[in-house]
């Protein structure tokens, strides 16, 4: 097959990047031809190539991409020329040009399309007015004629019948993955820890992903107070991501409340920096309000870190079967009590990292996920 993904393949965008990545290399490796399309502004951070691929990168077109997201005149030509090339387009994400742009062809390429949690009650809650201006006018009608939609779990399957208002012909449910070898490689500890100041004794809760509200750091900040109050110079908290609208925010925090000596926020980090962070972490936090499947909780639970998350991340159920995670209400006190119970209790915090790379073995092997999606497209081909 001939595979075409459409999405913003850059670090800022975080998950949906790396999935591609890891389902692009399983694809390679059984013969198919992949391409990745992506819109970009020039000074974005595209994201490796999978061996054998190729990143097709498009200018996005300003200020028409401020008000239509990711869109792009460059992306659109490209379609236009190329777009009967491929067996499968796949979408990621909704919301944005590329989710509708190769809707606009006559054509009978086979559309799939990854909705990426965005349909979730407190996704759609966001900028409602927009994106029910959208729905109307392009959204709702495009994924009825999707040829495949692809969820993560139940609980999207209810917000998709609710958005459409009926249950989509050929819907199915196939997880995000991760590569096993991760599981065994170890990264050198103390990198990152010199590399910023950090203190070997000291313990390191480390948030990674986007500096945006969704991600449960209005939550993460007071409960991190409360514990450093508590147990004052025990542990640091190093918040690490681009700013996607709560980086302000979360400086005032800090500044006004004199936390500059146990909270540091160290942008975006990508490559040996990522992985060096999360060798170096003592736990994982993110007490996010919506993920459609939290990727980044993936990669630290096979990375060995514990991870203390909300019941919102995506996995369906798995992570409270397991045992794999500590999971937080969505209010300050159960986040704290959470850092307490994991940063206070070694033991814990231990049974709960075997258990989470139990869990990935079991279940989200990269090269079955993946080769489970393949499976679909090659049923959607035209």
């Amino acid at each position: 097959m001939r595979i075409l993904n459409i999405c913003a393949y850059t670090w800022a965008i975080g998950g949906p990047a790396r999935i591609i990545y890891d389902h692009t290399t399983v694809a390679v490796k059984q013969g198919h031809e992949v391409d990745i399309l992506s819109p970009a502004s020039p000074q974005d951070q595209i994201y490796p190539t999978p061996a054998g691929a190729r990143v097709i990168v498009c200018q996005r077109t300003e200020p028409i991409s401020r008000i239509f997201p990711e869109f792009s005149v460059e992306l659109w030509q490209f379609l236009r020329a190329n777009i009967h090339r491929y067996d499968v387009v796949h979408c990621h994400g909704i919301w944005h040009f590329g989710s509708v742009a190769p809707f606009l062809f006559k054509n009978k390429v086979a559309k799939a399309v990854t909705i990426h949690g965005l349909l979730d009650r407190w996704a759609l809650a966001q900028g409602y007015w927009k994106k029910k201006v959208f729905s109307f006018l392009f959204q709702k009608r495009f994924l009825r004629k999707a040829h495949l939609i692809q969820i993560n779990n139940q609980d999207e399957q209810a917000d998709l019948r609710q958005y459409l208002g009926h249950q989509h012909p050929n819907v199915v449910i196939i997880p995000n993955g991760m590569q096993l070898g991760e599981i065994t490689q170890k990264p050198e500890k103390g990198a990152f820890r010199r590399d910023f100041g950090i203190s070997e004794t000291q313990k390191m809760v480390l948030f990674m992903g986007r500096l945006n509200v969704k991600k449960g750091l209005d939550l993460l900040l007071p409960a991190f107070q409360g514990y450093a109050a508590q147990y004052p110079d025990d542990a640091l908290l190093v918040i690490a991501g681009p700013d996607d609208g709560y980086q302000a925010q979360t400086e005032h925090f800090i500044k006004e409340n004199k936390l500059e000596h146990c909270i540091k926020i160290v942008g975006m980090l990508t490559g040996e920096q990522k992985t060096a962070a999360l060798a170096d972490a003592t736990i994982f936090a993110l007490p996010s309000y919506s993920e459609g499947f939290s990727i980044a909780v993936l990669e630290t639970m096979t990375a060995g870190v514990p991870a203390l998350v909300s019941n919102r991340i995506g996995f369906d159920g798995t992570v409270a079967q397991f045992e794999a995670a500590h999971e937080a209400d969505l209010s300050v006190a159960s986040v704290q009590a959470g850092l307490e119970k994991m940063l206070q209790n070694p033991d814990y915090a231990q049974k709960l990292q075997k258990n989470a790379q139990e869990m990935v073995r079991q279940r989200y092997d990269i090269d079955k996920v993946a080769s489970n999606l393949l499976a679909e497209f090659e049923k959607i081909r035209r």
